[in-house]
């Protein structure tokens, strides 16, 4: 009996993990001198972190707070977004940094063309914004899974489902 074993490549990141981030930053930035008067505030929504504040040079000290909390909680660098930085009124500025979730069709198909490329015995199907992959042995599966870990893609890639 043939069976096969698979697994998911997704593209997500732990929403608690980045409440505590956004939380320690809020917290870091009422405390220190340089911030403590600068009226920062950030919002965290559903799909987005909208910072506000007084200029560029506060909002490149929140963004280099905000990795730092993030990296240290194991959270990707690649989920943040950041569009562009808008004036706001009272000579403030205002950025929203949007939250990358699940791996766009252009990653997937990517992902797909390189097992394709490299493993013939493995079979890769696009479900959505995951990757689904298969194959008859868990080791060919493990050798996929260090081969993804070496290309660079703009999403943070995730290994679920192993079975």
């Amino acid at each position: 009996m043939a069976s096969t074993y698979s697994f998911d490549v997704v593209s997500d990141f732990d929403r608690q993990e980045l409440v505590n981030a956004v939380d320690q930053t809020e917290r870091e930035i009422k405390s220190r001198y340089d911030l403590k008067d600068t009226k920062t505030t950030l919002e965290l929504g559903e799909t987005a972190i909208v910072i506000n504040t007084d200029s560029e040079f506060t909002l490149d000290a929140i963004h280099t707070i905000l990795q730092t909390k993030s990296a240290k909680r194991n959270l990707s660098l690649k989920i943040f977004d950041y569009g562009k930085i808008e004036s706001a009124s009272g000579n403030r500025v205002r950025q929203e940094i949007k939250l990358r979730k699940g791996l766009t069709q252009e990653v997937s198909k990517q992902i797909t063309k390189l097992i394709k490329d490299e493993f013939k015995k493995i079979q890769a199907s696009i479900q959505g914004d995951s990757v689904r992959i298969s194959a008859k042995s868990k080791d060919e599966l493990q050798l996929v899974i260090q081969r993804l870990k070496q290309e660079d893609y703009p999403a943070a890639l995730q290994f679920t489902n192993y079975r």
